[in-house]
């Protein structure tokens, strides 16, 4: 029976040594809550890290830490505290946290951080494959494991993967800047679906993927050898049910009952009343902007000093890697900044900012919750904010405001909260006055919506939403696929029919087929293994190979006339036999050319890295080279202008891989190859190619042709296979059968 795997970086239990015994205790929150309803301890598994160290962690206690965890429903991955300082410390939260969040003056590149990152990967994904099946599920959390997914990918490519980043994604410029970015996103792409919290970050990821990997992208759908990887946004939520019964149990206490914090909350309000609390909740890190708030709150002051006295800030930092430089510097600017506009601004009977360095019980924030007339919250990026939401799942009057950063995920989700830029101070300022003064009617009607929407997308919603998603990402790949995978059963069958056959006709297209494409396509030459290949076929008693191709003849002649191979290029315009010279299997004319390569020259001065291509009877505009929303730009706009010029039937514009190519209307593969087959009796036909000029080809030629298209595309080829390898692998099938 199939089982769901969720890989995280830390296990969602605490371990804990009692009576000389070991537990676990389940966390609480976050996304151990949310992962509830897949994580059922029946047919799932939680594989992470435990928090101990090798070093801390006597040998003789590993048995019981085991055990311990698997009564939770988990698996440990071990590691030394070498690679928690590396792969954790070093480059999750030094290079990626920094980098993802913007802050590149924060950012480090450190080739050991990126070779233990990768070693910490390696060991999570052994830990995978070690319990997995090849009907398993596996959700892989977070920007500490993203090359996992390929790892176990290449060792598991039955297993249905999924991956979720919980922070944000960056632009394309930001993310180039990373040395290992093309590993990255491989490392990524070995999973079927990749969720983000908004589509911002997708759209950012999907534009690396193809300006990085130069891979094919339809709207949220990558196409990578054969499979389909889906790209989608998932906003995350929280335990609303969770929050909103502890605010109505917390507002149903009385006297003694309530907290401490709770009661002096109480005695403030009391003792000034018609004054409100602004509350702000961060875990203490550069990209909270809490700094900048504090600053904020100062102009709004000093701004609008009738406030004074009438609001006061209370600011819970919760510790955060207080080991690290960066954090102990901003720790120091923001206790700088409290004492001194404290001291500046405080009268006898009031202080301007509350300010707490400590984390709270989930009781003490629910008290702040609901007793905070306010919350502002200006994080300068930030994948989500959950505590925007909580805020708000805590509001049982309705009443309250939110003021929120439009730089944190949840904003795109609460447009009725109050959306500012966070580094715009007269805004916030404006902003905080306009929160005071807000009627209580209104701050009802807008938070009745939020919590409506939360309520209804919570976060065990949010999970099941992924699973369900990735579970049918098989299938609807599937169902986009209107051709056969050519698999090993096919194989054996075409083999079969091959090896029976007494004259065979093969048709090979070149670029994309039998080598990758290049850059400059000049550089494509063939390597030493594909004329081995080619000799094989072409020398093998029966078989009649044809090269098939819109190269041009003179690059052809260079490559292959000394092999004697037999040769159609320019799709169709010359044949060339048994290494004789090209003759014209067409009589086409080329006058237009001299009309038409003016034009294709304005779109290249126009397209930096396009360039054309001239062949004998044909042009040929490649825009490999160019960023690829640019180039499909000026690909639709190239279209228009030609097919205005053009104005009939005798010249025709044709969309490649890459490249649009203008030729006779009366030439194609399809032509070229229906006239060779009209030539003799062939009880065998074989064709395969890549691109759009094959499909002239593979609708021509006979229903009984064994017909193959590279890669996932709409096609009329019969089958399909993933790539140049796999072309290469099965010829030499062909090469090897016993005729």
């Amino acid at each position: 029976m199939s089982k769901t795997i969720i890989i995280s970086n830390r296990l969602p239990v605490q371990l804990q040594i009692s009576d000389g015994g070991m537990s676990a205790i389940p966390s609480v929150g976050g996304l151990a809550t949310g992962m509830k309803s897949v994580h059922d301890g029946k047919n799932s598994l939680w594989i992470g890290w435990s928090g101990l160290t090798e070093e801390d962690t006597p040998e003789s206690l590993v048995p019981a830490i085991d055990k311990a965890l698997a009564e939770q429903g988990c698996a440990q991955v071990s590691l030394t505290k070498e690679e928690v300082d590396g792969f954790y410390f070093g480059f999750s939260n030094r290079t990626i946290w920094p980098l993802f969040h913007y802050f590149l003056e924060y950012t480090e590149f450190e080739l050991s951080f990126w070779e233990t990152y990768r070693q910490v990967n390696q060991k999570f994904a052994d830990a995978i494959l070690a319990q997995s099946g090849p009907d398993d599920i596996i959700w892989v959390h977070d920007y500490q494991l993203m090359l996992v997914p390929q790892m176990v990918k290449e060792k598991n490519p039955g297993a249905t993967i999924g991956f979720f980043l919980h922070i944000p994604f960056p632009s394309y410029e930001i993310f180039r800047t990373m040395p290992w970015r093309e590993e990255v996103l491989q490392g990524l792409l070995g999973s079927d679906l990749i969720g983000f919290h908004t589509y911002d970050y997708e759209r950012h990821f999907l534009s690396s993927v193809r300006r990085l990997l130069s891979l094919d992208v339809h709207f949220n759908d990558i196409y990578l050898d054969n499979r389909i990887i889906k790209v989608d946004s998932f906003p995350m939520g929280i335990d609303y049910k969770r929050f909103h019964e502890a605010a109505v149990a917390n507002d149903q206490l009385k006297g003694k009952e309530r907290s401490d914090l709770q009661k002096k909350l109480d005695d403030h309000k009391a003792s000034a009343p018609g004054t409100k609390l602004i509350l702000s909740i961060d875990r203490l890190d550069y990209s909270k902007g809490i700094a900048k708030r504090i600053n904020a709150f100062e102009y709004f002051l000093r701004k609008y000093p009738e406030y004074k006295e009438k609001m006061r800030l209370i600011i819970l930092a919760v510790p955060s890697r207080s080991n690290v430089p960066q954090y102990m510097l901003l720790k120091k600017e923001i206790d700088e900044l409290v004492g001194r506009i404290n001291g500046e601004l405080s009268t006898v009977n009031w202080t301007p900012i509350w300010y707490f360095y400590r984390s709270m019980p989930f009781e003490n924030l629910i008290d702040l919750y609901t007793s905070c007339d306010i919350a502002w919250l200006t994080p300068l990026r930030d994948g989500m904010n959950l505590v925007a939401k909580e805020y708000i799942a805590t509001r049982t009057d309705k009443t309250g405001v939110l003021i929120l950063s439009e730089m944190a995920g949840s904003a795109y989700e609460m447009n009725e909260a109050l959306l500012i830029n966070p580094n715009n101070f007269e805004q916030q300022a404006d902003t905080l006055k306009r929160a005071f003064e807000m009627p209580k009617e209104e701050q009802m009607a807008r938070n009745m919506f939020l919590q409506k929407r939360l309520e209804r997308y919570n976060v065990e919603v949010w999970a099941q939403e992924f699973m369900s998603v990735l579970k049918n990402q098989k299938s609807e790949e599937q169902e986009q696929v209107v051709t056969q995978k050519f698999d090993s059963a096919i194989q054996s069958t075409v083999l079969e029919q091959y090896q029976c056959a007494q004259k065979r006709l093969l048709f090979l297209d070149y670029d994309g087929t039998l080598t990758g494409f290049h850059k400059d396509p000049q550089k494509a030459s063939p390597d030493e293994e594909l004329y081995q290949l080619l000799d094989s076929l072409h020398q093998q008693p029966g078989t009649t190979l044809f090269l098939i191709s819109g190269r041009d003849k003179d690059t052809f002649s260079r490559w292959f006339q000394h092999k004697g191979y037999n040769m159609i290029v320019e799709h169709g315009v010359w044949i060339s036999r048994g290494g004789e010279d090209f003759q014209m299997m067409e009589q086409v004319k080329n006058e237009w050319m001299e009309n038409i390569k003016p034009v294709l020259e304005s779109f290249v001065d126009r397209t930096p890295g396009s360039f054309i291509e001239e062949k004998n009877y044909s042009l040929a505009w490649h825009y490999r080279n160019t960023d690829p929303d640019f180039g499909e730009k000026r690909v639709t706009e190239l279209n228009t202008v030609l097919r205005s010029l053009i104005g009939n039937d005798e010249i025709s514009v044709l969309n490649g891989n890459k490249v649009v190519e203008v030729k006779s209307s009366n030439v194609n593969k399809g032509r070229a190859s229906l006239r060779i087959l009209g030539e003799k009796t062939f009880d065998f036909v074989f064709a395969i190619g890549d691109d759009w000029t094959d499909e002239f080809m593979f609708e021509s030629l006979p229903e009984s042709t064994v017909s193959v298209k590279v890669g996932l595309q709409k096609t009329q080829a019969k089958y399909f296979v993933q790539g140049t390898k796999k072309v290469r692998e099965l010829l030499k099938h062909f090469t090897q059968a016993h005729v």
